[in-house]
C-alpha cells in the first residue's frame, strides 16, 4: 500500500479562508476606529484590520471513521426551544467543511486543543495513531496543544508521532518510514524533570505578510492523574495559568502581541446544545469547571482561549483579569464539530481588537460530500486492519450504552474483569472499572457487514483501547469502602469519578450529601452481605486505576499484586463466553449504585 505523498511545508504562506459566525463589515466599523488610508496619488496602505479566521476542534481521539451512536451525534437547539440529534463526524466530512469554511479568507489559521491521538478506534490505535497524524496533515492542521492523551505510550512515543520515524517495536507500515506531523505539538507546561525545560515547543508563531499571531499549548495540570505512570515517568507538569503568562511575555518581548492559548483543559456548558447561547444569562455565568478559574487569571496579553478535555461544546466569554471579556471555546469531540472565530488584527498595535472577537461552533454533519483524499487514506488503513478489526467476538441483543453514573457498558467490563480475575484467582471478590476508560458502548445496528447485534474486535477495541492489564489485589474492607468515598471526595469531589462495579456490589450515592459523606457506608453490600471492614476482599482493577489513578490513592496500596492479562482480552473472552447469535447478551439494568439526587 503506498504512502500519501509528503506535502511541501507549509500551507500558512499558502492561500486560506473560511466563512461561518463572521461579524458584517458594518458591524466592524461600528466596533473599531476609522481605517487608516494611504496618501493621496501614493498606492493606499493596507487597511488597518485584518480578519484571521481562526478554526479549531479539540478531542479527536483518532475518530477518523465516523463514531458511532451516542458519541456521533450532536444536540441542536431549536427556536421553538426544542432540540434535536444531527448525525456528526468523521474526517471525511471534517475536511470538507473546514475547506469550504477556508473559502474566501486568505488569513486562515486551524488550530486544536489536544487529543488528537490516544483512546482511539482500532483503525488509527492499532497503528499507533500513524494514521490520526496523516489525516491531521491532510486537514492542514497548523498548530496543536497536547492533551493527557498524548501520554498515553510516554514521551518518547509522542516525539516519535512530532517527528516520524517507525515505531521502535512493530517497525515501519507500507514499507515506508512514518514522517510525522507537519505541525507543532505545544507542550509548554510539560518538562522534563531533570533538565527543566519542556519536552516540545511551548510556543509558536503564525505569520502572513504583516500579520503574526502566537500559540501557547498547555496540558492540565492534572495530566499525571489521569495517565499511566509510564506514560508520565520522569515528567513534571506545571500549573497552566503561570505557564501561559510566563510564555506570554515570551512573546510580547519578540514584538508579538496577538496571542492565543491552547489549552486542554474544559469545562461544562449549562446546556448540553452545541449552539446554546452561553452568554444569555451573562458573562461566564453559562459554564463552569476547571476552565473559568483558569480564564479569569491567564493575562489580559492572551486574546483568546481554545479548550478541550472535557468533551463539551461551548463559545462563552469569561472575564479575563482586567474585567475584559474575552472567548472561551471548545468544540465538544471526536470530529463532530469545529470552532470559527474572527480574531481582528489591529496592524498599528499588532494587537487583537477584542470588541471584534466572534466565534460559533459548527457541526461536521454528513450530508457534504466526503473529501476523496481521506476516503483513500481510511481506505488503506482498513485494508491493514480489517482481518483483525473484523473478526466477531460476542454479540448483544441491543445497545449497551456508556452513558449515565452507572452504565451498562460499565457494568459489561466490570463483569468481564471479575470473572476474568476468578481465572487467576478463585478468591477475587469483585471488580471496579474506572468510568473514564470506558470510551464508548457497543451499538446493536451494524457498522460494517458483520450484521446487527455482531460486536467486532474493532468494536471491542473502540471501548477499551488503552491495553491495560487486569490487575487483582487484596484490600481490607475498610479500604474498599474508603475507595467508595474517594468518587467523590479529594480530588474527586467538585467532579465525582463513580467507579463501575461488578455484579454483586450495591450501595447508595446520596448526591443531596457533600464529599465522602455521599456514599452511604451502611448500604455497601457484596452478594447481600455487609463489607465487613476487618475482612479482606480480592479485587480486580486495571492496571490504571491499580497504581492509584483517577483520584484513588487506596486502590494504590493493595497487597498481593497479581498483574493478568490484556483488559480487552478479558472482555472478548468474557463475550465469546457469555454470547452466541441464537442468545446475544442483553444491556443489565445498571441498577447496582441507588442514586438519591
Amino acid at each position: 500500500m503506498p504512502a500519501a505523498p509528503r506535502r511541501t511545508r507549509r500551507r500558512t504562506y499558502a492561500f486560506l479562508g473560511a466563512t461561518a459566525a463572521l461579524a458584517t463589515a458594518a458591524a466592524l466599523a461600528a466596533a473599531l476606529p476609522a481605517q487608516a488610508h494611504g496618501d493621496q496619488g501614493h498606492h493606499p496602505l493596507p487597511s488597518r484590520y485584518q480578519d484571521v479566521q481562526l478554526l479549531s476542534f479539540n478531542d479527536l481521539h483518532g475518530n477518523l471513521e465516523p463514531p458511532s451512536g451516542s458519541s456521533g451525534r450532536v444536540t441542536e437547539l431549536q427556536p421553538d426551544g426544542t432540540t434535536k440529534t444531527i448525525d456528526a463526524g468523521g474526517v471525511e466530512y471534517l475536511a470538507t467543511h473546514l475547506r469550504k469554511a477556508r473559502d474566501g479568507h486568505p488569513y486562515s489559521i486551524t488550530a486544536a486543543g489536544g487529543d488528537m491521538v490516544g483512546a482511539s478506534p482500532l483503525l488509527s490505535g492499532l497503528f499507533h495513531d500513524e494514521p490520526t497524524i496523516e489525516a491531521l496533515n491532510k486537514l492542514d492542521l497548523d498548530v496543536t496543544s497536547v492533551g493527557n492523551h498524548e501520554f498515553d505510550e510516554g514521551a518518547r512515543e509522542l516525539a516519535r508521532l512530532q517527528n516520524g520515524g517507525c515505531h521502535p517495536t512493530d517497525g515501519c507500515y507500507n514499507d515506508e518510514e512514518f514522517e510525522g506531523a507537519d505541525f507543532p505539538y505545544l507542550a509548554a507546561n510539560v518538562q522534563d524533570e531533570k533538565t527543566g525545560k519542556p519536552i516540545l515547543k511551548p510556543y509558536w508563531v503564525w505569520k502572513k505578510r504583516d500579520v503574526r499571531i502566537g500559540f501557547i499549548g498547555v496540558t492540565l495540570e492534572g495530566t499525571p492523574g489521569i495517565v499511566s505512570a509510564d506514560g508520565v515517568k520522569g515528567l513534571a507538569f506545571k500549573d497552566e495559568v503561570e505557564t501561559i503568562n510566563k510564555y506570554a511575555k515570551v512573546l510580547q518581548r519578540q514584538g508579538v502581541q496577538s496571542i492565543v492559548a491552547l489549552i486542554h483543559e474544559g469545562g461544562f456548558p449549562a446546556s448540553g446544545a452545541y449552539n446554546y447561547n452561553c452568554d444569555s444569562p451573562g458573562a461566564g455565568s453559562g459554564i463552569s469547571g476547571p476552565i473559568v478559574d483558569i480564564a479569569k487569571n491567564v493575562t489580559p496579553a492572551v486574546d483568546a482561549l481554545v479548550t478541550g478535555h472535557t468533551h463539551q461544546a461551548y463559545v462563552c466569554t469569561v472575564p479575563d483579569p482586567s474585567g475584559k471579556p474575552r472567548m472561551v471555546t471548545s468544540a465538544a469531540s471526536f470530529g463532530r464539530l469545529y470552532t470559527d472565530t474572527t480574531l481582528t488584527y489591529d496592524r498599528f498595535t499588532g494587537d487583537i481588537a477584542r470588541t471584534a472577537v466572534k466565534s460559533a461552533n459548527h457541526v461536521v454533519t454528513r450530508d457534504v460530500p466526503k473529501a476523496p483524499d481521506m476516503t483513500d487514506l481510511i481506505s488503506r488503513w482498513n485494508t491493514l486492519a480489517a482481518p483483525i478489526g473484523n473478526r466477531a467476538i460476542g454479540y448483544i441483543s441491543a445497545d449497551i450504552n456508556n452513558t449515565g453514573t452507572e452504565s451498562p457498558m460499565g457494568d459489561l467490563i466490570a463483569d468481564a474483569q471479575l470473572a476474568y480475575g476468578r481465572e487467576l484467582d478463585p478468591k477475587t471478590s469483585l471488580a471496579l472499572m474506572n468510568p473514564g476508560g470506558v470510551r464508548a458502548g457497543l451499538t446493536y445496528q451494524a457498522k460494517g457487514a458483520e450484521g446487527d447485534g455482531v460486536v467486532t474486535y474493532a468494536e471491542g477495541f473502540t471501548v477499551q483501547p488503552f491495553a491495560n492489564t487486569v490487575n487483582l489485589q487484596d484490600f481490607t474492607g475498610a479500604q474498599l469502602i474508603q475507595v467508595l468515598k474517594e468518587q467523590v471526595s479529594g480530588v474527586n469531589a467538585a467532579a465525582p469519578k463513580i467507579l463501575q462495579p461488578s455484579a454483586g456490589l450495591t450501595y447508595t450515592l446520596d448526591m443531596t450529601k457533600t464529599g465522602a459523606d455521599r456514599v452511604v457506608t451502611d448500604s455497601v453490600r457484596l452478594n447481600g452481605a455487609p463489607i465487613d471492614p476487618a475482612a479482606t476482599y480480592r479485587v480486580a482493577t486495571n492496571s490504571f486505576l491499580a497504581g492509584g489513578g483517577d483520584g484513588f490513592p487506596t486502590l494504590g496500596k493493595g497487597t498481593g499484586d497479581l498483574v493478568g492479562g490484556d483488559d480487552l482480552a478479558a472482555l472478548e473472552k468474557y463475550l465469546t463466553a457469555h454470547s452466541s447469535a441464537a442468545s446475544p447478551l442483553a444491556p443489565t439494568a445498571a441498577d447496582r449504585i441507588t442514586v438519591v439526587q
